[in-house]
């Protein structure tokens, strides 16, 4: 009689002698509906069902599992999660533990991956869904969805200023443009919500044909500038908090912060969002960094096709606009530096065009200086610190 084949031994498409039990999450707000695969189980996933929310009940059934693994093989496993980004955001993966050695809540050890929901447009995986992605990418199918580390509580937390500015300042712009274009309408083209005296010209705005404003196009202005002033305080108190942030930061010696502010053109704002949402994170080489910013190169290889397509824009969109518009800045500021004359010896060679491709090259340059510059003091050539 042929002697048993083993599991890791049987030919297969994808890895399934990692000795582990992967687990993936698909969650909603009723249910969350838990993939796994334990050794000893050959290749078949089982599925299981939590009530949206219950924690408790997901270390019970993380235990179970190991439980089952090692009464079948007689060793014990660690546990590898897997979880969508989605409507639950990043509370859960600090529950679980992010490294094998941390047991938290007296459960065994978890690890404990985050995977992005880009799953690829093969139609197979299409099907399986995100959390069978997630799954395939730790069993040895890069391909099929992106990873990305989850952020710990305080880091989720810091960059919550940044962005709530952000949408500050984008209702700020609508309900300004919403005040001038009710004035259009009437003749009035040269009033400007954002100044100080706004009630007082308000009051004295006539039409282009000589009238008042009416009565109740009056009183709508009015409450429409009613909230752009609690939109004004709001900002000063996030930005306000900001300072405080950064000033705290400045404290310490090297902080990533504190060496963004010193150099000439990065002021407050592109210091927090450079800090908050890139800097922070650990980087093996400049192409993960350049890939998390959405300005890594996209190649193209196809028989004797070998082309770049240009960046991909699936990283940090938001890390991404700063570093453009920094970048502008820096030519202005930092004209000196061998940044801004790399990209005006590029434009020039170009016969002065493409300057929109080039600051994007540009753009992603700086970010690793700036990177390197945090983390290692390596000096950005020929840049001017600030006075």
């Amino acid at each position: 009689m042929p002697a048993a084949t083993s599991v890791s031994e049987r030919p297969a498409a994808i890895r399934v002698d990692l000795g582990a039990i992967f687990v993936s999450m698909e969650l909603s707000r009723s249910k969350w509906l838990i993939t796994s695969l334990s050794p000893g189980g050959e290749e078949k996933m089982s599925k299981h069902v939590v009530a949206g929310g219950d924690l408790a009940g997901l270390l019970d059934l993380f235990a179970a599992l190991q439980a089952k693994a090692q009464a079948r093989t007689g060793h014990s496993y660690r546990t590898i999660v897997l979880q969508e980004a989605g409507l639950d955001g990043f509370w859960i993966p600090p529950r679980l533990g992010e490294g094998r050695d941390r047991k938290p809540c007296g459960r065994p050890g978890l690890d404990h991956d985050f995977a992005a929901e880009e799953t690829s447009q093969d139609g197979p995986h299409r099907r399986r869904g995100a959390g069978a992605d997630a799954l395939a990418y730790k069993r040895g199918e890069p391909r099929v969805c992106s990873m990305v580390r989850p952020p710990s509580p305080e880091e989720e937390d810091r960059r919550r200023l940044v962005r709530e500015r952000k949408a500050l300042i984008t209702e700020r712009v609508r309900h300004s443009n919403r005040i001038k274009g009710l004035l259009f309408a009437q003749g009035i083209s040269k009033y400007e919500p954002l100044r100080r005296d706004r009630r007082a010209r308000l009051a004295a705005l006539r039409t282009g044909d000589g009238r008042e404003l009416p009565a109740h196009l009056k009183a709508q202005i009015s409450r429409e500038l009613d909230r752009l002033e609690l939109l004004l305080e709001q900002l000063k108190a996030v930005e306000a908090e900001r300072d405080a942030l950064l000033a705290q930061e400045q404290v310490h010696a090297n902080a990533p912060a504190g060496m963004l502010l010193k150099l000439k053109g990065i002021g407050p704002e592109f210091a927090a969002i450079l800090w908050s949402e890139g800097l922070f994170r650990h980087y093996d080489n400049r192409r993960q960094l350049a890939a998390y910013a959405g300005l890594a190169p996209t190649p193209w290889q196809s028989g004797q096709i070998d082309r770049e397509q240009g960046v991909s824009k699936a990283g940090n969109p938001r890390l991404r606009v700063a570093l453009i518009q920094l970048s502008w800045l820096w030519l202005q500021h930092q004209s000196q530096s061998a940044l801004a004359r790399w990209f005006e010896a590029r434009v020039a060679r170009n016969g002065g065009r493409l300057r929109k491709s080039t600051i994007v090259a540009l753009a992603r340059k700086l970010l690793v200086a700036l990177w390197k510059y945090v983390n290692a003091g390596v000096a950005i050539e020929g840049a001017v610190l600030a006075s």
